[in-house]
């Protein structure tokens, strides 16, 4: 299944919204716009494309309403989702996490194109295997521009076959977070990487997502 949905936030109305496939999207409250699964999505062989363009002088929060659950298809463990951000405005993504099950295989790849005037806070956690599972594979990689100059290029894998797995102590549970232009405040256990173009990069990683 291809799924693809397109999120445009617009000054003085209603997000503009379009979907197809198994992801619908719904304005929840002024600015604000949640996920919503309508099948069963991703099983191995799909692919989910979801775009979010933030206009200028607007403000947009992107939530979903339920973890994700990658599963491995009948034919095919792998799926992928490709995430596109225009932010010219101000954009908070911070869906609920996805969780890879076993024997599924999942990839993420996150482009963003930050402007001028444009503030970004995205969060994307990521947890490897249900309750007793570990075998589940996850590769996630950001492309950030900002003002038309590289920002970020970041990229991570983790669970069975990752480069950096260890069936006695790698992590299998990771959370990002990418600020920008704001440097966030933290006391936490995360480790903020402040970028030279301007924001932070924030990373943990572990055994199982905190509560």
């Amino acid at each position: 299944m291809h799924s693809d949905v397109l999120v445009v936030a617009r000054r003085d109305r209603l997000p503009h919204l379009e979907c197809r496939g198994g992801i619908a999207a719904r304005s929840t409250a002024p600015h604000t716009v949640h996920l919503v699964s309508a099948a069963a999505t991703p099983l191995g062989g799909d692919v989910i494309a979801i775009r979010v363009i933030v206009e200028p002088g607007t403000r947009l929060r992107l939530h979903s309403v339920a973890a994700t659950i990658a599963l491995p298809g009948r034919a095919s463990r792998a799926s992928r989702a490709q995430l596109d951000l225009q932010v010219d405005g101000h954009l908070v993504v911070d869906l609920e996490p996805t969780v890879v099950a076993a024997d599924a295989e999942h990839r993420t790849a996150v482009t963003v194109a930050i402007g001028d005037a444009g503030e970004l806070h995205m969060r994307e956690r990521i947890q490897i295997g249900r309750a007793g599972e570990r075998q589940g594979f996850w590769s996630g990689s950001m492309h950030a521009d900002a003002r038309g100059r590289p920002l970020l290029r970041h990229r991570v894998e983790m669970g069975a076959g990752s480069l950096a797995d260890d069936a006695l102590a790698a992590p299998r549970a990771c959370v990002s977070a990418l600020h920008y232009p704001t440097i966030p405040a933290t006391s936490g256990p995360e480790t903020v990487l402040e970028l030279a173009g301007g924001g932070a990069l924030s990373t943990w990683q572990g055994e199982a997502l905190p509560a």
